[in-house]
C-alpha cells in the first residue's frame, strides 16, 4: 500500500513523536509512505520549538501571522500535489493543523481517499490559550477540513464529539487513540517495582512542563509530607514552568528531592518511566489522549490522574489507576499517599494498566494496522471497518 502523508509540523516535540511513530509502524508493515511537510521540520532537533518559523510567527502581529498561515496553504498544496503526481497512492493521510488545507484540496483533486488525524480542536484551543485575531475564520477553516475528510480520526471519543458538533457525520469518524512502541517497554521493565522496604518513593512526570500541569502542588505536597517513606519527584522534560518549580523546591528546602532530567531522547523514556513508583498526570485538557499516560501504562506504573471522560477512555479508577476530581489537590494527595504506603496496590494497578495496553493493542503498530484496514475499506467502498478495542467508530 502507498500512502501520501501530509503535515505542517515545524517542531520536534510530542507531535513529532506521534507522526514519526505511526510512519515507522506503517513502514515496518511493508507500506510505502511518502512524507510531505515543511522543510524546517527536517532540520529541527528534538526539543526545538519550530525554529525560525515559530520566531517569525511570534514577531508578527497576530492578525498578520494568521493570514500568513492561511497563505501557506497555497505552496503547501502545490508541493503536496507535485508529490501526488509521482505515483499511484492508495490514500492521503494528513495530521490536522489549523489553516492547513493542503490534504483536503489535493485529495479531492487527485481523487484519493482522505484520512484526517485530529489531535485537538485547534480553533478552540488557540482562542482559549493563545488568542486568535480571526476566530470566525479559524472556526470556518477547521470545519471545512474536518468535513472534507472521508474519515476523521480523533484520538478520543470526547474529541469525536467536537467533530460531530461541527457537522462531521458519525459514520465518518473513527477514534484512534495514541499508542506506544511495545518493543521499547519489555515485560522486565514493567516488572521493576519498589517493595515495602523502599526508603524513597519516586513520583514521576513526563512532558513539556507548563504551569497548568499542576506540578507546583506536587512540590508543595512533598515538602509537607509526613509519611514513613521519603517522597521525591522526577520531572522528565523541560518547559517554561521548570525554573519556577526549581526555585520553589529550593525555597521549601527539598531541592535534592525534586530532580529534573531536562529533555530526554525518546529511547530513554521507557527506562526513566520505569524508575517511577507513582506516575503522575496532575491535570489534562478535556479532549486529549495524553501520550504520557499510555507510556505510564505500558511501563506498568501505578498512575494518579484526574477523573474526567477522556482519561477514563484509557484507565479506570481502582482497576488501572487511582483517579481524583480534577483540580482537587487534597484528593490527588490522598491517592498519592495511598500508593506511597501500599506496594501491593502499586504493583496491582501497574500490572493491570500494562495488561490493558496489550489487550487493546494501544501501540503504534496497532494503529498502523487500523489505518491500513480503514484505507482498504475506503478503496473498496465499504463502510468504516470496526477496529479492535483500542479504537472504535464514534
Amino acid at each position: 500500500m502507498r500512502i501520501l502523508y501530509s503535515h505542517r509540523i515545524a517542531s520536534r516535540d510530542g507531535q513529532a513523536v506521534h507522526l514519526e511513530s505511526l510512519i515507522a509502524a506503517l513502514r515496518r508493515q511493508g507500506h510505502e509512505v511518502e512524507v510531505v511537510g515543511p522543510s524546517a521540520y527536517a532540520e529541527a532537533r528534538f526539543g526545538d520549538d519550530g525554529g525560525w518559523v515559530a520566531r517569525l510567527r511570534r514577531a508578527l502581529p497576530r492578525a498578520v501571522a494568521e493570514l500568513a498561515e492561511l497563505a501557506y496553504a497555497i505552496p503547501a498544496a502545490l508541493r503536496l500535489d507535485r508529490a501526488a503526481r509521482t505515483g499511484a497512492f492508495d490514500a492521503l493521510y494528513e495530521r490536522y493543523n489549523l489553516f492547513h488545507f493542503a490534504g483536503s484540496l489535493v485529495a479531492r483533486r487527485r481523487r484519493l481517499p482522505f484520512l484526517l488525524e485530529v489531535n485537538a480542536p485547534l480553533a478552540e484551543e488557540r482562542a482559549r490559550f493563545g488568542g486568535l485575531a480571526w476566530p470566525g475564520l479559524a472556526r470556518w477553516a477547521e470545519r471545512f477540513v474536518w468535513r472534507r475528510a472521508d474519515l476523521a480520526l480523533p484520538v478520543t471519543e470526547v474529541l469525536a464529539g467536537h467533530l460531530r458538533a461541527a457537522g462531521v457525520p458519525a459514520e465518518r469518524i473513527v477514534v484512534v487513540p495514541n499508542g506506544i512502541d511495545l518493543a521499547a517497554f519489555p515485560p522486565d521493565l514493567a516488572a521493576r517495582q519498589a517493595g515495602e522496604e523502599a526508603r524513597e518513593i519516586v513520583l514521576g512526570f513526563v512532558g513539556f512542563v507548563r504551569e497548568w500541569h499542576g506540578l507546583e502542588a506536587v512540590v508543595r505536597g512533598i515538602a509537607a509530607w509526613q509519611g514513613r517513606q521519603r517522597l521525591a519527584l522526577v520531572v522528565v522534560g523541560d518547559g517554561p514552568a521548570r525554573p519556577g518549580l526549581a526555585r520553589l523546591a529550593a525555597e521549601l528546602g527539598i531541592a535534592e528531592r525534586v530532580r529534573f532530567t531536562g529533555l530526554a531522547e525518546r529511547e530513554e523514556i521507557p527506562r526513566l518511566v520505569a524508575s517511577f513508583d507513582v506516575a503522575l498526570q496532575p491535570a489534562a485538557v478535556p479532549y486529549a489522549c495524553p501520550l504520557k499516560l499510555v507510556e505510564y501504562m505500558a511501563a506498568g506504573r501505578a498512575i494518579v490522574a484526574p477523573d474526567q471522560p477522556n482519561i477514563r477512555e484509557l484507565v479506570a479508577h481502582e482497576r488501572t489507576a487511582l483517579l481524583f476530581p480534577p483540580g482537587d489537590v487534597a484528593a490527588m494527595w490522598a491517592a498519592i499517599a495511598r500508593l506511597a504506603g501500599e506496594a501491593s496496590l502499586r504493583a496491582r494497578l501497574g500490572a493491570a494498566a500494562r495488561a490493558e495496553v496489550l489487550a487493546r493493542d494501544l501501540t503504534w503498530d496497532g494503529n498502523a494496522r487500523r489505518v491500513a484496514a480503514l484505507v482498504r475499506g475506503l478503496r473498496s467502498g465499504a463502510a468504516p471497518v470496526s477496529v479492535p478495542a483500542g479504537a472504535g467508530t464514534a
